[in-house]
């Protein structure tokens, strides 16, 4: 456990990608199994001990530290696992000696809720601060040392000197500790198979369009669709839906799980027919319909009623078994419409290609994508290999512009991680009238990225010299800072008291030119919902 600590501190003080790499590679090599499939498991949120969450750490504290030290202490650290392994007691005996990564993990597997108090401190005593600190935040999987799944995919892959494209494709099949992993990167055993259950293949992405001008014999148009990006393998008479991340959602789309029986790996965009829409692009509602399936364990029979979803397709990766990637995108696609013939037509459709004489014609047509379901336009060169990640020059996305509007600030509250100790996370709003008649600011929504470290230094210092107000961890501030707000969409929404929802939000401009009465109104907004959008889905 000590070597894990280490590493954890190592982390969390290292800014550089490339030294994060480097220290998680030499990691994975000099520690010994099973602890480092464990470790990695924990960096990658692959482990969950529901027996041992935040409450429980803190409801220990109270029976040992005063809770008013505790309060001010939690106040002035910002993070519940660094107060608690900070003031953790020393024991009153003697402890056995320091747990490794494995046993930890055997002790909290096995716990309960009703043992997870006595676990738990077990483990506790028997570490230094620095080791307290690791544990806790394995056991509530609450790392945020900026290691994510792709970049230790990456470590595993320098570390062993194996591609980042076999790991990717290897990875998902397997369960922590991962032996059959490491046997194949770092003793040279077989490599684990993937072509005997349905398994997630890593996406092939594309990279954002620069230069807006490409020759468009030699690549294909398609629309960017507004809804999730999945992959639906059928294998062994098993069909599994995945998200772009890898995560199995099978069970939240039931209906498209159960609509595939053909063996194959399909790519496409999950969508939510626009039942209740008027002049929805191809029959897709908006993205805030979409919202209303995602993330349930359990769907009713309304629900899939309400907003039935489908998937729109953009490519075939497997039929039959034969792994079709390295043909090109002219073959695979001939293949595709071929194949969607047979398919299911109620869950099953294709993206159509986007006729364009040339790239002038494209750009007058991606301008008008606003009124549509879509997010913009992809380029996909026609020769182009199925490949994982990006490529240069193979795919692009040409998005559209985004929609900007001047907010005012509102409300804050402290981030996580290494932003524990600043204010970055910011509500903000617009005018439900004329500011000088005395109309007041309504909530419109929430940003926490789009400024740099420098000015997130003066974001903080401005939300604490003018506090005027403190909810629990968030404080209300004088209405004085203006942002301007970049959006994709913005939605009608019962569950805001604006009667509005932004899709994706982020601070384009810190507008401190701009006196607050001359921010935008909700009029301003309304009017930029689009017709798809205008019927209220969030219920």
């Amino acid at each position: 456990m000590e070597r894990f600590a280490a590493l954890l501190d190592a982390l969390l003080l290292t800014p550089s990608r490339n030294a994060k790499l480097a220290l998680l590679a030499a990691y994975l090599r000099e520690t010994p199994d099973p602890d480092r499939g464990w470790a990695l498991a924990a960096l990658t949120d692959g482990l969950d001990f529901p027996a041992v969450k935040a409450s429980l750490i803190r409801s220990m504290m109270a029976e040992r530290v005063d809770p008013v030290l505790w309060a001010l202490s939690r106040e002035y650290v910002g993070d519940t696992a660094e107060t608690a392994s900070l003031l953790w007691p020393d024991p009153v005996s003697e402890p056995l000696p320091a747990p490794g990564v494995a046993e930890v993990v055997a002790a909290l597997g096995e716990a309960s809720r009703s043992t997870a108090p006595a676990v738990l401190a077990d483990l506790l005593d028997r570490l230094d601060t620095r080791g307290r600190h690791a544990l806790l935040k394995l056991a509530t999987g609450a790392m945020r040392v900026g290691i994510s799944t792709r970049l230790a995919k990456v470590a595993f892959a320098q570390a062993f000197g194996v591609s980042v494209e076999e790991v990717e494709e290897y990875w998902h099949g397997q369960t922590p500790p991962y032996a059959p992993l490491f046997a194949w990167a770092d003793r040279g055993a077989p490599p684990p198979r993937t072509d005997l259950l349905p398994l997630f293949r890593p996406f092939m992405l594309a990279h954002p369009l620069e230069a807006e001008t490409l020759n468009l014999s030699e690549y294909a148009a398609e629309w960017k669709w507004d809804g999730i990006r999945v992959q639906i393998a059928h294998v062994s008479g098993e069909t599994r839906v995945y998200s772009r991340s890898g995560d199995d959602i099978s069970a939240t789309f039931p209906e498209i799980a159960a609509a595939l029986s053909t063996p194959c790996v399909l790519d496409g965009e999950l969508l939510v027919r626009g039942v209740h829409q008027r002049g929805t692009a191809g029959g897709a509602a908006s993205f805030n319909a979409l919202q209303q399936r995602l993330g349930r364990k359990r769907v009713s029979n309304v629900m899939l009623a309400d907003y039935p979803a489908f998937v729109r397709l953009y490519d075939l990766l497997i039929e039959n078994g034969e792994d079709l990637r390295e043909r090109p995108w002219d073959q695979r696609r001939a293949r595709l419409e071929a194949l969607a013939a047979r398919l299911d037509a109620t869950r099953f459709d294709i993206s159509p290609v986007i006729p364009a004489r040339d790239f002038d014609e494209l750009s007058e047509i991606r301008a008008r994508a606003r009124d549509e379901a879509i997010e913009g336009v992809m380029l996909k060169r026609r020769d182009s290999p199925y490949v994982a990640g990006r490529r240069a020059g193979l795919w692009f996305k040409w998005k559209r512009d985004p929609l900007l509007i001047d907010c005012v600030l509102m409300y804050a509250q402290r981030g996580s991680g290494k932003r524990s100790s600043f204010y970055s996370d910011f509500t903000f709003g617009c005018w439900n009238g004329d500011p000088d008649q005395g109309a007041e600011l309504l909530p419109v929504g929430k940003a926490y990225f789009g400024f740099t470290d420098a000015e997130l230094k003066l974001l903080d210092r401005h939300v604490r010299q003018h506090t005027v107000a403190k909810f629990g961890p968030v404080r209300e501030t004088d209405k004085s800072l203006v942002f301007e707000i970049a959006f994709d969409s913005v939605h009608a929404s019962k569950r805001h008291k604006s009667g509005l929802a932004m899709r994706f939000p982020r601070i384009n401009r810190i507008r401190t030119d701009k006196p607050a009465h001359e921010a935008d109104r909700l009029e301003t907004l309304r009017a930029m919902i689009a017709p798809e959008n205008a019927l209220d889905r969030d219920q």
